[in-house]
């Protein structure tokens, strides 16, 4: 059985444990990554939003069900 290859990003998280960081930096690591994710998350539903013609009228309609 042949071991996995790793992913680009397996990858280059490797390269970063080689590094010493400050916790001050480990929290801004991770508060990056939640950024990247949350805004490809907005990007993807705003996305969606746009495709289904969606309308704050029908967002007011769902907080109201």
């Amino acid at each position: 059985m042949q071991p996995s290859k790793l992913s680009n990003i397996q990858q280059e998280i490797l390269k970063l444990y080689s590094t010493e960081l400050s916790e001050i930096d480990i929290y801004e690591l991770k508060s990056q990554l939640a950024h990247y994710y949350a805004r490809k998350a907005i990007f993807q539903a705003d996305k969606i939003w746009e495709e289904k013609g969606y309308t704050a009228k029908d967002m007011d309609s769902w907080l109201n069900e």
